[in-house]
């Protein structure tokens, strides 16, 4: 059931028969712990010999590993297998409400839906009703490609965020009587998730009806003070990656298929999500700090002062006894007129102070600076830490140096999306590592 004006489908999902153990089943986001090998290790002596989709994902902590390739060849092997075994069970075609508490005391509720990838553009400065919110690095897809190219089935641990201050679109159907799938615990202590059938056909056009009043062209200009703007009704905000790789695949569909018009219904065309209101207030905005490998810390912080002297700004370095000590100062020297970044090296730690900054993100103006120190630096690479638990232990290590970086106001993000386009990549995360969406319904992206 597709309603292309608005880019849904009512997908068809495919869920563990009864019996499978789902705590074993579900595993978090592969885009998680990729400098922390050893969680992805505990995760297998969990899962053991079950069925999971620990077997039906490559988690990106093994991305480029020598073995990559029979990985991937094993993943599929494992997808058909599951399908003949029955080990997946298909459901109603339904939505999916998705109740998920998080170890951090939170509780956001979901809709899982599939999207149209016709709606939906990566390239800057697009305007499709599907947007990225961050910058797409076309570098990352080719791994990525590899592992869904010739997959039969996708999980999702895609997020979109809709913005709807008002609470209709996904809320009411939690008031509505329904067939509850799975209830059960996470593992790794990552809290519990709880699962309701909704396919009754006023609960769809429900949907339908409320998301296309948030996509009417007159109410969208009067909400964001736009004149003439397209439409933006979905917004990444998880796994954008993930979703630019479907749409690359779907355009190499297209252009393999001597009639592109005979694959319009192929189920790749569309992404299957979980849907978040903007405005869930179990959904937080977690900042995402930056860990940078193999480099001297005095000389990056000397190329970052030439860097923003080159742009008419000006460094201050403010140096602290302790990491307690530089992140306190952080937080009380907060001002709009300059950018503040804490960070911290092998027995350093301290605050930078960026006057009269070019862009208007603090993370935007660090990450333009390392984009281009790291580029061709042996040796050098940089991660993307979600903890500052973990950034202040891999921070603290020899070569090593880790920047703390403030939060985005989430109530700001479609607006500057509509405004300024994307933001610099990983400029927000929605919730700590654990609070990820774990890996659970799949649908089938192959005929």
């Amino acid at each position: 059931m597709n309603f292309a004006q608005i880019g849904l489908q009512v997908p068809t999902l495919l869920l563990p028969r009864p019996g499978t153990d789902l705590t074993k089943w579900a595993v978090v986001a592969c885009d998680q712990y990729t400098s922390q090998p050893d969680y992805w290790k505990t995760v297998e002596n969990l899962v053991g010999e079950a069925p999971s989709t620990l077997r039906l994902i490559l988690p990106e902590v093994y991305l480029e590993a020598a073995d990559e390739a029979s990985r991937i060849l094993t993943i599929q092997q494992t997808m058909r297998r599951y399908l003949a075994e029955g080990t997946l069970v298909p459901q109603p075609p339904g939505f999916l409400l998705v109740e998920r508490e998080t170890a951090h005391g939170r509780s956001r509720k979901g809709l899982i839906a599939a999207l149209d990838l016709e709606h939906y553009d990566f390239k800057r400065g697009a305007k499709t009703l599907i947007r990225p919110t961050e910058g797409t690095i076309l570098e990352r897809l080719p791994p990525r490609v590899r592992v869904r190219e010739n997959a039969l089935l996708e999980l999702p641990h895609v997020m979109v965020l809709i913005d709807d201050p008002d609470h209709l679109v996904i809320d009411p159907l939690f008031a509505e009587p329904q067939d509850r799938l799975y209830d059960f615990p996470l593992m790794q202590d990552s809290g519990r998730v709880r699962g309701w059938l909704a396919q009754h056909p006023l609960l769809v056009q429900w949907v339908v009806e409320q998301l296309m009043r948030l996509a009417n062209p007159v109410a969208f200009a009067a909400r964001y003070g736009v004149e003439g703007e397209p439409v933006l009704l979905y917004a990444m905000g998880d796994g954008n990656h993930s979703f630019a790789t479907a749409k690359m695949i779907w355009e190499n569909l297209k252009r393999a298929a001597p009639d592109p018009t005979t694959i319009a219904n192929h189920p790749a065309r569309h992404a299957l999500v979980e849907l978040v209101n903007l405005h869930d207030e179990g959904l937080e905005f977690e900042a995402i700090h930056r860990i940078v490998f193999g480099v001297n810390p005095d000389h990056l912080l000397a190329a970052l002062a030439d860097f923003l002297a080159a742009q008419d700004s000006a460094l201050t370095v403010l140096d602290f006894a302790a990491w307690e000590e530089a992140r306190r100062s952080w937080r009380q020297m907060q001002r709009s007129d300059q950018h503040l970044i804490a960070f911290l090296a092998h027995g350093r730690a301290g605050v930078l102070a960026v006057k009269q900054p070019k862009l208007t993100l603090a993370v935007a103006t660090l990450q333009a600076f390392l984009d281009q120190y790291l580029k061709g630096r042996a040796g050098a690479r940089i991660d993307y830490i979600h903890g500052e638990d973990v950034l202040q232990r891999l921070g603290a290590q020899a070569d090593n140096m880790g920047f703390y970086l403030p939060t985005l106001a989430k109530d700001d993000l479609f607006r500057t999306v509509i405004r300024d386009g994307a933001l610099p990549r990983k400029t927000f995360s929605m919730g700590e590592a654990d609070e990820k969406r774990f890996y659970l319904e799949c649908r089938r992206i192959a005929p």
